[in-house]
């Protein structure tokens, strides 16, 4: 679904705040706004920053034209109206690298302009970024407890068809292998996957009953014996033999898609072999999520399907992200209501790691301070520059390149930061003060 602007993919409150500051003089007053997590989501470790090249397209197409002006008209005054007829982003955005991991009070993405250019995006950032780093750090921990094998996203089917596309995406950042959504294969390059459902052995059906034998003959005959063929639409043993006498013990794959996964594996691995088939995958999906493919870690499975678990990030269907407004004019503000306080002025963040590779802690400090050192420690800032004067910087991340670097970062994590149970994020994060290039001992 192509469209011409993302302008109104935002929030009412937005353009009626900016209504005001037009009207009061403020709107020109120069600002930095931040997104951040305050926590992780329950239980998890460590987020993924997921969304970042999407986000830079939408900010691209981020224009009032006649149709967006005919619904902000409708409750806008004209001044507002004649100023949103010709705007155009013309700050900077700093950011962590899509792919990047983070942690509680981690400063994402830095918004620099004036507050009226910066306000009107809230809604969009936020809608891009909570959704995909919640997507890609479920999956992520998938991708960890699959322990190597490989990872098919086929959950377009529990979800909106625009957040299919996007989930599809964010999952192959995390590691998955291929997709079933074919509008992620054509506008993000990522790898599809699919041969076929219940649906078609079972319309090979006739007077004289099912005939499983001639779907699989019909699905072979059209893809090659390197297919994969579903075999649990009737009695999975007999499906197995059949699968075999039809394809040969060349037969690419077979997958189970319902009952005891961990049990049937097992089972008809045992059957394959002894068919002959040894060198047939044992493909499996049904209501996996990453405590389904941990507890499947021992069993004889070689490739997972993964559906709704993965589109709704597996019970943490947002990361939580905010985008606060952190600096006006030079002076740091900050919100402190309770439970919700934010820490004011723009920030950077470094983060530390021994010479193994394993990280210690991440430091956020002010931006205009020096970066806080620690001794025998390896030093990697993070934030990096995203937009310059409206406009993209030139050499920002491939998909591929995020892909490679969250591989990376998951590696750099203490051995305890990939465990699926509850515990404390897998990275502190600390605040250095501005008067000082020491790190101060709290824990954000």
């Amino acid at each position: 679904m192509s469209r011409d602007s993302s302008a109104l993919f935002t929030d009412q409150y937005e353009l009626t705040m900016l209504s005001a500051a037009l009207a009061d003089g403020s709107a020109h007053r120069r600002c930095s706004f931040e997104v951040f997590a305050r926590r992780l989501p329950d239980g998890r470790r460590y987020g993924v920053v997921a969304g970042t090249s999407r986000l830079l397209s939408a900010l691209a197409t981020f224009r009032f034209g006649d149709a967006e002006i005919d619904v902000v008209s409708r409750f806008l005054d004209d001044a507002t109206v004649a100023w949103l007829r010709t705007y155009r982003f013309t700050g900077d955005i700093d950011g962590y690298r899509e792919g990047e991991l983070y942690f509680p009070g981690s400063p994402i993405l830095s918004v620099s302009g004036t507050f009226a250019e910066c306000v009107v995006l809230e809604t969009l950032i936020l809608s891009i970024l909570n959704h995909d780093s919640a997507i890609a750090s479920a999956a992520a921990r998938m991708v960890s407890a699959a322990d190597g094998r490989p990872m098919i996203e086929m959950g377009s089917r529990r979800t909106h068809e625009e957040s299919a596309v996007a989930a599809a995406r964010a999952a192959y950042l995390a590691g998955f292998t291929a997709t079933s959504n074919l509008e992620a294969v054509r506008r993000h390059g990522v790898p599809g996957a699919g041969t076929s459902a219940h649906a078609f052995t079972l319309l090979h059906t006739t007077a004289d009953g099912p005939d499983e034998a001639a779907a699989f003959r019909g699905q072979v005959a059209a893809l090659g014996v390197g297919t994969t063929l579903l075999v649990d639409t009737y009695d999975i043993t007999s499906g197995v033999k059949t699968a075999v006498e039809v394809a040969g013990t060349e037969l690419g794959g077979v997958r189970i898609d319902s009952g005891d996964l961990g049990v049937l594996a097992r089972q008809v691995r045992r059957q394959l072999d002894d068919l002959g088939a040894t060198k047939t995958k044992i493909v499996v999906s049904g209501d996996l999520d990453e405590y389904a493919i941990a507890a499947l870690r021992a069993e004889p499975v070689d490739v997972y399907g993964v559906g709704t678990a993965v589109v709704v990030g597996s019970g943490a269907p947002t990361a939580g992200m905010v985008y606060k407004l952190v600096e006006v004019n030079g002076i740091p503000v900050e919100k402190r209501s309770s439970l919700k306080a934010s820490r004011g002025g723009a920030k950077r963040a470094v983060r530390f790691s021994r010479d193994t590779g394993t990280v210690v802690e991440e430091v956020i400090y002010p931006a205009r301070a020096p970066r806080p050192e620690q001794n025998g420690l390896e030093a990697r800032d993070l934030l990096v520059p995203l937009v310059r004067g409206g406009e993209a910087v030139a050499d920002a991340d491939t998909l591929e390149e995020s892909r490679s670097l969250l591989a990376a970062g998951l590696v750099s994590l203490p051995w305890e930061g990939l465990k699926l149970s509850h515990g404390d994020p897998a990275v502190p994060t600390r605040f250095a003060d501005a008067d000082s290039r020491a790190i101060q001992g709290r824990t954000l």
